[in-house]
């Protein structure tokens, strides 16, 4: 299987699957085109990932083998298949003009939007078994968790955002958000397959070249957006951004949509790199 057959799978399921959908009234789809990229396991990236993020971030052959015991793979003969769901335009709109709790599409992005992003993981996984082709969406293994980092705080053995970095699809900004060629008001989804596809060039030299702040630009407006002040120059309090987020803005959700669900998504909504690379 070659780059543009999966690409055709992950576009054709996100433009004609009724899951689509933020499961309103009006039956609205959650996300836009996605972008899509691939990267080599064998990248000294996933080693450096090691040595950044934490020991307990698996490389791709160490979530592959723990799903494929009886089958292993090298690095080289693995793939790390990644994508980006852009947020529409109609759900950034209305997020950016709130100031202190989400809006409701924004929320229903949060979560019947991330159940598509789960059966689009499930999908590819699928179209790639049927193909002979061994797969592991890494967040849904039972053997992907969350841990407490001492240097970052809330923290997972794999994350797709730093998957996506590796695959040429973004870099990081102030408040942790991957800004992409399509912004960083998005969601986003990995696959590691035993296949060998060409990995995406990476047309950046620093995991934070996208962001303003750190190229030397200024701007914290994202910082400005945060009703809690959880981001600062000293980047983000994910403790603050959780008990807003998860906490304050999940009472609110319930009593205002009336179904269960939180988020807050200021930071990438009303920013320069809402939509693009600024």
């Amino acid at each position: 299987m070659d780059a543009k057959t999966i690409k055709q799978i992950i576009v054709e399921f996100v433009r004609t699957s009724p899951e689509n959908s933020l499961k309103n009234e009006a039956h609205e789809p959650a996300w836009d085109e996605p972008l899509i990229g691939f990267s080599s396991g064998s990248d000294p990236i996933y080693q450096s990932y090691k040595e950044h993020v934490g020991l307990f971030h698996f490389l791709p052959e160490e979530i592959f083998n723990l799903t494929f015991p009886d089958s292993p793979a090298t690095s080289e003969e693995l793939t790390v298949i990644c994508w980006i769901l852009p947020q529409r335009e109609v759900t950034k709109a209305d997020n950016r003009a709130e100031d202190f709790y989400p809006s409701e599409r924004w929320v229903r992005a949060r979560f019947p939007g991330e159940d598509f992003n789960i059966l689009l993981r499930k999908h590819v996984v699928e179209a790639l078994e049927k193909k002979g082709i061994q797969a592991v969406a890494p967040t849904l293994s039972p053997h992907w968790k969350i841990v407490n980092s001492p240097q970052f705080g809330l923290a997972s053995c794999w994350s797709e955002r730093h998957g996506a970095h590796a695959s040429g699809l973004g870099t990081f900004g102030l408040c942790d958000g991957l800004i992409t060629a399509k912004g960083k008001a998005h969601r986003v989804g990995n696959v590691v397959a035993r296949v060998r596809i060409p990995p995406t060039p990476r047309p950046y030299k620093d995991h934070r070249e996208y962001c303003l702040f750190f190229s030397g630009g200024g701007c914290m407006v994202c910082a400005e957006r945060c009703p809690v002040g959880a981001i600062t120059e000293e980047g983000h309090n994910k403790k603050l951004c959780w008990d807003h987020a998860g906490g304050t803005c999940a009472k609110y959700v319930k009593e205002k949509f009336g179904f269960d669900g939180y988020g807050c998504g200021l930071c990438q909504t009303g920013v320069p790199c809402e939509s693009c690379i600024p």
